[in-house]
């Protein structure tokens, strides 16, 4: 398997996973295509071109030679200058990294992380909100992400990667898509009736087990154990927090329950006044989740050697 056969597939099934529904990922493609075709041809020069195949902008290779031959992966939640250290200093001992994967974006990646955000306009549509009402309570918000990453030193840890000859890629939406999904359909068949079912529920799960072990598992930060949970929403995808405007909207539309990786303070007291019970499910453990589903299909393929580090940890499923 090949740095590029990684990438397609990682693509590919996060679309297969996407809460959208591929029907709604197949539309929102055509709108970019679409755009682009309009460009004239200098502005075409610019144009990010992997967006016409790929709709998740905050999964790329950032580096290496796409035909290179991938046995042995270093896969951390981030990677940043002390990894791709520390993958040079393990082949060193003769380990033989052949690719670091990053769950968080890097590079353009993460210049490109507000480009994925009307993903959440496609999840809040068919959970009963207007599209008009989603769609203009996300612009803000995808302006606001925008305007905070635009300052960030992108390159940094790619360059690093480049001195040391590292192939380097990220894979972000296609993960958090395989979380959202996974955990969606579970609750929706358990039926859990109250919030301390939930817990019940997210504590089965390995991920979430070993993370309350390290103090960082599911936890309730609206409600109470005996509340009961009505019409669960679960967010986890999206490239991060959505509007914080968006929670009168989803009372509205019956959710009694968000289940999140993770929620600022602002957002937090914003679902406060609206009554919506939420429980953190723990963000590095979602994001273990994430990963471990998307690398337990890429290894029907083809097995890996995965090398853990920065806060994954790798648990096989059947």
């Amino acid at each position: 398997m090949t740095l590029r056969d990684i990438y397609e597939f990682m693509v590919k099934e996060g679309i297969n996973a996407d809460p959208r529904g591929k029907e709604a990922v197949k539309k929102s493609q055509a709108r970019i295509k679409k755009v682009y075709q309009q460009l004239s041809k200098k502005q075409k020069l610019d144009f990010d071109q992997e967006r016409l195949a790929n709709p998740y902008s905050d999964t790329r290779i950032l580096f290496g030679r796409p035909d290179q031959k991938v046995k042995t992966i270093l896969m951390g939640i981030d990677i940043e200058a002390g990894e791709l250290l520390l993958a040079d200093r393990l082949n060193q001992k003769g380990e033989k990294i052949d690719l670091v994967i990053s769950h968080h974006p890097e590079g353009k990646a993460l210049a490109g992380l507000a480009e994925v955000m009307d993903i959440h306009s496609g999840i809040l549509k068919n959970l009963g909100v207007s599209i008009s009402v989603a769609e203009s309570l996300m612009a803000e918000r995808i302006a606001e992400v925008r305007r905070k990453v635009m300052p960030a030193n992108h390159s940094r840890a790619v360059d690093i990667a480049r001195h040391l000859k590292l192939a380097f890629m990220c894979c972000h939406t296609p993960a958090d898509n395989h979380v959202a999904t996974y955990l969606q359909k579970l609750l929706d068949k358990k039926k859990p009736d109250t919030l301390e079912d939930i817990l019940g529920i997210l504590k089965d799960i390995p991920e979430y087990r070993q993370a309350a072990q390290e103090k960082a598992g599911p936890r309730i930060i609206v409600g109470t154990t005996k509340r009961q949970v009505g019409k669960i929403f679960v967010d986890m995808t999206g490239g991060t927090e959505g509007s914080k405007d968006i929670f009168r909207k989803l009372s509205q539309a019956g959710i009694g329950t968000i289940l999140a990786m993770h929620l600022s303070e602002e957002h937090f007291r914003k679902v406060s006044a609206e009554h919506i019970n939420v429980i953190i499910a723990g963000h590095i453990g979602s994001d273990s989740l994430g990963l471990n589903l998307l690398l337990d299909k890429l290894e029907k393929k083809q097995k890996l050697n995965i090398i853990e580090c920065s806060g994954f940890k790798r648990i096989k499923r059947k």
